[in-house]
């Protein structure tokens, strides 16, 4: 059995690597083609940008197979021998905390380096380190708390049921619904929300809010650009705690009517129950993911010389679950991307197709987003549709449109040394 998981994973691994590799030699060779959406300058940097941060991910692939192998061939049994504790659930809870405290220090560096360089250099982190400290560890404590919490709960189970992994599925499925609601209260511990001014913006949201029958618990600025420079706009938890959250630099960026044509774009969402629908897939992922690992035999626990207790039944769920999830991935991003479509046409009728599309073009040249990828990146990432299709799908011809003014712009230096040379000549070559 153990082979039989060992060989699915490193299909998994060599397609993310395959993907990654496809996507970087797909942007190089787009990026030196005539510009779409954005002045050269900026297409050139988005591009670049994208191509980073895929060189990153290229580097965690290799990293997270053998972190994989490492668990599943010594790991497990290392950890195993340090938690020696009385108490089935207690020994499962501080199992647990290590297997998710290895894989945190193994990941660090890479959110390091993704922040505090690839994101630095293209002047999207505004954070400095301090604040970056306090947030890992305010992180660090609700994951103490919460998590273990959680741990105990699903290791209680395992020790009262047989079918441990239905009753395991209904309640992780009820916390992640509970979460959505307790949405907002967590991110008030790391972001300040404050009510939005009264004006015409509020009225006019607030009249397109009751027209769509959303009741809110407010709306809401919530300062994004202490930690970043991206635009975003959100409606943020369930039943009376939903809020609509606009970023500072949001309203920065855009006029009244952009901005009111994005929030109909989210209401669209709204009215359409697609919180709902995601909410569904989250638990069809979940249901299925409890399922094949709670029948996983107690002869692979032997291979990996571990006594299958509920930590690590639990533990290998966690190990495993990106796996089932690649799979499930283009399914969800089938019915996201669908959704996007809907919500387009949604935000149009109420905030105006020419508002909506002018938003979208001001959001892709700020965001940096690279408005071209390669089609398995489409396939099996994206929650939604390319920009282009999307404005072609509004009556938009975007093939060839450029916005905004040419500028000068510096460039930052690209990790150009190692395997991403040899990529890159081998992109160069093709």
């Amino acid at each position: 059995m153990l082979e039989i998981i060992i060989v699915l994973y490193s299909l998994y691994t060599f397609m993310r690597i395959y993907i990654s590799v496809m996507q970087i030699g797909y942007i190089n060779e787009q990026k030196r083609k005539d510009p779409v959406l954005m002045p050269a300058g900026k297409y050139m940097v988005s591009a670049n940008y994208a191509v980073a941060k895929e060189k990153l991910s290229l580097i965690e692939h290799f990293v997270d197979y053998l972190i994989f192998l490492w668990w599943v061939f010594a790991g497990f049994a290392w950890l195993s021998s340090l938690v020696q504790v009385d108490g089935e659930i207690m020994q499962a809870v501080l199992f647990l905390m290590g297997f998710v405290a290895v894989n945190y220090v193994v990941g660090l560096p890479f959110e390091i380096y993704q922040k505090f360089k690839i994101d630095k250099d293209f002047h999207f982190n505004q954070m400095e380190p301090k604040m970056f400290i306090v947030d890992q560890l305010k992180s660090a404590a609700l994951f103490v708390v919460i998590g273990g919490v959680l741990f105990a709960l699903l290791a209680w189970i395992i020790t009262r049921f047989e079918m441990w992994w239905l009753w395991g599925f209904t309640a992780m499925f009820t916390v992640a619904v509970l979460a959505n609601v307790l949405m907002p209260w967590f991110m008030g511990l790391f972001n300040k929300f404050t009510p939005i001014e009264e004006g015409e913006l509020k009225r006019e949201i607030t009249k397109m809010m009751d027209e769509a029958g959303l009741q809110s618990d407010g709306i809401f600025v919530m300062d994004a650009s202490k930690r970043d420079s991206r635009l975003n706009a959100f409606f943020g938890g369930l039943g009376k705690s939903k809020r609509v959250v606009l970023f500072d630099t949001l309203i920065e960026k855009l006029t009244t009517k952009e901005l009111l044509a994005v929030l109909g774009h989210e209401l669209g969402h709204f009215k359409h129950g697609d919180i709902w629908k995601n909410i569904a897939l989250m638990g069809l992922l979940l249901f299925i993911a409890f399922y094949l690992f709670g029948h996983l035999p107690d002869a692979l626990f032997t291979q990996m010389h571990v006594i299958p207790h509920a930590g690590v039944k639990i533990a290998m769920l966690m190990l495993l679950l990106p796996l089932v999830s690649f799979v499930f991935n283009p399914f969800m991003s089938y019915v996201s991307q669908h959704n996007e479509y809907a919500a387009d046409a949604y935000g149009s009728d109420v905030g105006g197709q020419e508002h909506l599309i002018s938003a979208l073009l001001k959001l892709v040249t700020e965001n940096k987003s690279f408005p071209k990828s390669h089609p398995l990146v489409i396939f099996f990432y994206h929650t939604h549709p390319p920009i282009i299709e999307r404005l072609n799908a509004m009556g938009y011809d975007a093939s060839n449109t450029v916005i905004g003014e040419e500028e000068k712009v510096e460039e930052p230096a690209l990790p150009n040394d190692g395997i991403f040379a040899f990529i890159d000549k081998k992109n160069n070559d093709s």
